[in-house]
């Protein structure tokens, strides 16, 4: 039950010197002001990293060619080589479990390789499969994406990225129009913006997408490729197959099994665990960093409490001396503590999170979506439940070498010490 007379002492006790618990409650408010701010902070970055990399396939995996490392079947060591469209097809038939998959050819981009009328530019030329909107996922602003029959019977059509599109048709419909590129006319039939902040060959808003067909034949690459893309199914992790693309990829090529170098890999499933663990260290280290700045504030209102058992000295032997029970002696102290730790901190939270709350409305108005690396550092509502408990478990951790301090003194020798 609410003792009205019992919280008005222990206010009356704490406000009896006002300047010693001040700068007792701000070590506690200090301590879990800064464990929100960082922890908001840290919140903030991993948005602003996750935000950018989220839609790309996680589950997959780049293949592309190095020269070999081992001398092989009359070849010798060094020898350079590339993949083919065979080797995609060999994949396909004898990888279970695969979900996407693309062939990957890239052209860096040259002065003026594009023109549309008097109009110029300089762009990336990219061929793809149809897949690989699955894989680095693709805005469709008009028409539509590279289809199988665009593959099938090497269509001269493009996909264009929007820079391209703004800088080559000003605000036109470009459906159904033409567009020279490195000599060669390709019809438009539809405008991509990324989604993923990871792009391959370069941005994908200054590329020039062909089928992967196509552009063996207009680049005269035979049916040689540059990569190939695969991501998993939901059943199977790409790591788990990634040394099996690998042989048959050896294999068919007259590459020794044993030649670690020949055949490259870029793991994305790999890359995105080390972005996740990273993070997931940067949150343990701010929880430690944190509790211990809490702690040392902590420490601070336990060394006032025992500095005040003492000064009370006589007030608790004749409240001993008049049949005040232990119990009441030791939740006395605890309520103390745990009021002086609990009113700083939560004073600390709230300060902390309205910091946050400006921080996070400043940049909203301030930074372009499409630069941004830092974005909504708030905390969790469970991160804020987990700083009240805290809070209230120190508080009480607090109190309880004070408290038993308050209980070996006996009556007749506070009188006799007074």
């Amino acid at each position: 039950m609410f003792d009205k007379d019992k919280w008005q002492e222990i206010w009356m006790t704490i406000t009896r010197n006002k300047m010693r618990s001040f700068l007792t409650a701000f070590g506690v408010f200090w301590g879990i002001f800064m464990l929100v701010v960082m922890s908001g902070s840290g919140h903030g970055l991993e948005n602003g990293v996750m935000a950018g990399i989220k839609d790309f396939a996680k589950n997959s995996c780049f293949f592309y060619s190095n020269n070999t490392d081992e001398a092989y079947k009359g070849f010798k060591k060094g020898r350079s080589w590339t993949m083919h469209t065979s080797d995609l097809e060999i994949i396909k038939s004898r990888i279970p479990g695969l979900e996407y998959y693309s062939a990957m050819l890239m052209e860096w981009k040259r002065d003026k390789n594009t023109i549309r009328g008097e109009r110029s530019g300089s762009f990336y030329i990219k061929g793809f499969s149809p897949d690989y909107i699955h894989i680095e996922p693709q805005q469709l602003i008009y028409g539509r994406y590279i289809n199988e029959m665009d593959i099938k019977d090497k269509r001269k059509v493009c996909v264009i990225g929007k820079r391209v599109y703004d800088e080559m048709f000003f605000g036109e419909n470009p459906l159904g129009k033409m567009l020279q590129v490195d000599g060669i006319i390709y019809k438009v039939i539809g405008v991509n913006n990324p989604v993923s902040k990871i792009q391959i060959g370069g941005p994908s808003e200054e590329s020039i997408t062909l089928p992967f067909s196509t552009m063996q034949q207009s680049y005269q690459r035979g049916d040689r490729i540059d990569m190939i893309a695969v991501t998993g199914d939901e059943n199977i992790s790409i790591s788990s197959i990634e040394e099996k693309i690998k042989d048959l990829i050896k294999n068919n090529n007259s590459i020794s099994p044993t030649d670690i170098q020949a055949v490259g890999s870029m793991n994305a499933e790999k890359e995105f665990k080390m972005v996740y663990n990273l993070f997931t260290g940067i949150n343990w280290l701010i929880w430690i960093v944190g509790a211990g700045t809490l702690l040392a504030g902590v420490v601070g209102v336990s060394n006032i409490m025992l500095v005040s058992v003492r000064e009370r000295t006589r007030e608790i032997g004749i409240r001993r001396a008049l049949g005040a029970k232990p119990s009441s002696i030791l939740i006395q102290i605890l309520s103390e503590s745990v009021l002086l730790t609990a009113l700083a901190g939560f004073i600390g939270l709230c300060a902390g999170v309205g910091l946050l709350q400006l921080v996070s409305n400043v940049l909203d108005a301030n930074m372009s979506g499409d630069n941004v690396f830092f974005t909504s550092p708030q905390i969790p509502f469970s991160t804020a439940v987990i700083a009240t408990l805290v809070l209230l478990v120190f508080g009480s951790l607090a109190g309880m070498l004070p408290a038993w301090r308050a209980l070996q003194i006996k009556a007749i020798d506070a009188i006799r010490e007074e």
